[in-house]
């Protein structure tokens, strides 16, 4: 074997290293340097930091957590089906619009009953 079958691979973890490490040094190097108490102060769910560890909290932060991913990991599922519609044929694309059919009317109950609603 010779490093040639491997410079593929090595080009790819350098490239994705650099993409991934660039913006941050250059966001260290050029950004502005102007520090508050805002910015410098750490942040939990949308409470302030520096109360009772045992303070009761709105479950709803939560909800809005759990019926993200619930729709984002549903969402994800179109995108191998869009680009295999033509090989999967007719029975492929209804199965989907019954799965999206489910999605809208769980969608539809929870706008019903408030889940989306933020006080």
């Amino acid at each position: 074997m010779s490093l040639e079958q491997y410079l593929p691979v090595i080009l790819f973890i350098l490239v994705g290293c650099g993409v991934g490490i660039a913006p941050q040094v250059l966001g260290f190097l050029a950004g502005p340097r102007r520090p508050d108490a805002a910015k410098n102060s750490p942040y939990e769910c949308g409470f302030e930091a520096f109360e009772d560890a045992r303070m009761k909290f709105d479950v709803r932060y939560y909800l809005v957590a759990i019926l993200f991913i619930l729709f984002d990991l549903e969402i994800a599922f179109l995108f191998p089906w869009a680009v295999s519609l033509r090989e999967i044929g007719p029975e492929g694309f209804w199965a989907m619009m019954i799965f999206l059919g489910i999605l809208v009317v769980g969608f539809a109950y929870e706008w019903k009953k408030g889940a989306l609603d933020w006080e």
